[in-house]
């Protein structure tokens, strides 16, 4: 087959802005090239996180340690107020939080006190709250989560997380190869561990909402990666496969399929985060509902861990992973050895990604991305 020259291709059209390059799936981001940076980036971030769970562990809320709460309403009260209140009562470290516009709640730990001292604190606290919100000691509700609760209820939230990692193992081993897996699962371990990193850290507390957060992050998470791997397959081994033509890489074929769905990626992440900022800034700030914190922040948190790790993490992980292989190591040989090795992904993004078809029958010099002469074209 005889070799269409680079200058046969047409680059009279006007050149897409950086948006329209973008959406176009025109972009020519190295992933794969800088994947020690991406990697680095998490590494550190989540050394963080461990190194914070060693020394200061979790805030867990009384769900899963046990303790006592009280609620009041208390429309004229501050968080600040409730606090100074409740603290000369007797409570040590109490956790105060609003709930919706005139609803004060207090949680502290008394399991470790005698049932005398428990009650004694249990009454002090009661009126205390009472005088601060102006009403009657009656209309101050309290409750008690036992240890023994509190630990079925850590179980429970670890068994959800096992069955939950079980059942995304037998999905991604069944829809994808096994490379494709390991990267899809440690993509979901990284999100996992960069987000208790992150509540270890700052001691954001840890209530059942937050382990609906953190499942529903996890799914999300390799809902992304998905649909970064389906384009990484039909550029592998789909009818038009750009791998097939041997012209290029492994890790430059991730590189074109990471580009051409770098838009829908960003546009799903930003669907996704968008109402969880409403719901931390407009829910919990402005109106005061701070049931909806825990969850809004474990979401937003991980929301941004899993655009991340995406594509950052799984698509670079599997080029590495992918190239190691016997095969793939003799293709990088030969694209490298070639005195007239073909047009790149990179080169076929600027051109368009219709041209992926094309690139077969496309000659460059293989120290750049596009000749001399195509770029003095481009110009024009």
């Amino acid at each position: 087959m005889s070799e269409t020259p680079v200058t046969d291709i047409d680059t009279s059209a006007k050149t897409p802005g950086r948006f329209g390059r973008l959406y176009q799936g025109l972009t020519t981001i190295d992933f794969v090239g800088r994947r020690k940076i991406w990697f680095t980036a998490s590494l550190v971030v989540i050394l963080i996180g461990i190194g914070s769970l060693g020394v200061r562990g979790f805030n867990l809320g009384i769900d899963f340690k046990g303790g006592s709460s009280w609620e009041v309403q208390a429309p004229h009260s501050s968080i600040s107020a409730m606090t100074t209140a409740v603290e000369g009562a007797g409570l040590s470290n109490p956790t105060v939080e609003k709930l919706g516009s005139k609803t004060y709640e207090v949680t502290a730990d008394l399991n470790s006190d005698s049932i005398t001292v428990q009650t004694n604190i249990t009454n002090a606290v009661v009126t205390v709250m009472a005088k601060e919100a102006g009403v009657p000691s009656n209309d101050v509700s309290t409750a008690s989560v036992g240890p023994t609760w509190g630990g079925q209820v850590t179980n429970r939230a670890l068994e959800a997380l096992i069955i939950f990692f079980l059942a995304v193992v037998l999905y991604i081993s069944i829809r994808f190869e096994p490379k494709m897996a390991a990267a899809a699962f440690i993509a979901m371990i990284h999100d996992l561990l960069v987000t208790v990193g992150v509540f270890s850290l700052f001691g954001f507390q840890i209530t059942p909402d937050t382990v609906i957060a953190v499942l529903t992050i996890l799914g999300y998470s390799l809902y992304d990666t998905v649909v970064v791997f389906d384009r990484v397959r039909d550029n592998s081994s789909g009818p038009n496969a750009i791998l097939k033509s041997g012209a290029v890489t492994y890790g430059e074929m991730v590189n074109l399929s990471m580009n051409q769905t770098l838009a829908r990626s960003i546009n799903t992440s930003l669907v996704a985060i968008l109402p969880v900022l409403a719901v931390l800034l407009v829910g919990a700030d402005l109106l005061g509902a701070t049931t909806l914190q825990n969850y809004g922040l474990a979401l937003f948190v991980g929301l941004m861990s899993g655009a991340y790790s995406s594509i950052f993490i799984a698509s670079p992980l599997l080029a590495w992973m992918k190239e190691r292989e016997p095969r793939y190591k003799e293709l990088a040989d030969r694209v490298g050895r070639s005195e007239h090795a073909v047009l790149s992904p990179r080169a076929a993004a600027l051109l368009g990604t219709d041209s992926t078809q094309r690139i077969a029958g496309v000659s460059r010099r293989p120290t750049s991305s596009v000749t001399p002469r195509a770029r003095k074209q481009k110009r024009r």
